[in-house]
């Protein structure tokens, strides 16, 4: 038994040498996940409705032999600077909103959305550790969508009660593009994978609800909404061993 697990963790090392060795010598064809995280800063149509945000996403992507990148992507945005203010209306002069009871109600005001894009790009092994890693530049097509998310923390404001606060959260969505440059780095150990760089989104929006009680009209404006900051994320690329004979005697 003994022998069988010396001789199981012999061929581990030995394959997961020679894993590292095609990481630093070779150009792979490899399958990536991750995780990534974001600091954003709105532009456009969106900075009038919002403040920094921030974003947590998971990306999938493919490497080719040749170096090409393709992938796929979603994001979860959330942010608590909302600049417009939805319910205004329903404030009194002191600028408080009243409960069914006549109390001060705690509601609470942020920004939540999510994206979802398809991307191609290339990696350019430069000042790299080996031809796996280096400057990477990829653009991508998809869709972005974000509201405003009411929080009545007492469930006590009918107004905003249920169903009723989407009258008031402005969700808007549409087809979107987005660029990414920044540099990937893929450890000759396999220990250290990560990816950092400069992001941009642009959203070509509209408001998808029928009707906004504070507005009194349907929110049909045709917006560009931006999105751009820095992006840091951790990769597990999906190595395959390469095969190897092993003799006993």
């Amino acid at each position: 038994m003994i022998k069988k697990w010396i001789t199981g963790i012999l061929i581990l090392i030995v394959s997961s040498l020679c894993a590292q060795q095609n990481v630093k010598d070779s150009v792979l064809r490899i399958p990536i996940v991750g995780l990534h995280f974001s600091v954003q800063q709105p532009a456009g149509d969106m900075s009038q409705r919002f403040g920094p945000n921030l974003n947590v996403g998971m990306p999938f992507l493919f490497k080719t032999k040749k170096n090409l990148l393709l992938g796929f992507e979603g994001n979860y945005l959330f942010g608590s600077k909302v600049k417009e203010d939805v319910l205004a209306g329903l404030k009194t002069p002191e600028g408080t909103i009243t409960t069914s009871q006549g109390n001060p109600a705690d509601i609470r005001v942020y920004e939540r959305g999510w994206n979802l894009y398809f991307s191609f790009g290339k990696l350019f092994p430069v000042l790299s550790a080996n031809k796996n890693s280096g400057v990477m530049a990829m653009v991508g097509v998809g869709y972005m969508q974000h509201k405003i998310k009411l929080y009545d923390a007492g469930k006590n404001v009918v107004q905003i009660y249920g169903d009723l606060k989407k009258g008031y959260d402005r969700l808007s969505g549409g087809p979107a593009i987005s660029q990414f440059i920044g540099y990937m780095y893929l450890s000759n150990n396999q220990l250290a994978n990560f990816y950092i760089g400069f992001e941009a989104y642009e959203g070509f929006t509209t408001g998808l609800r029928g009707y906004q009680y504070d507005l009194m009209k349907s929110d049909k404006a045709k917006r560009v909404d931006i999105l751009y900051g820095i992006r840091a994320g951790w990769l597990l690329p999906i190595y395959k061993r390469a095969p190897k004979d092993f003799y006993y005697f």
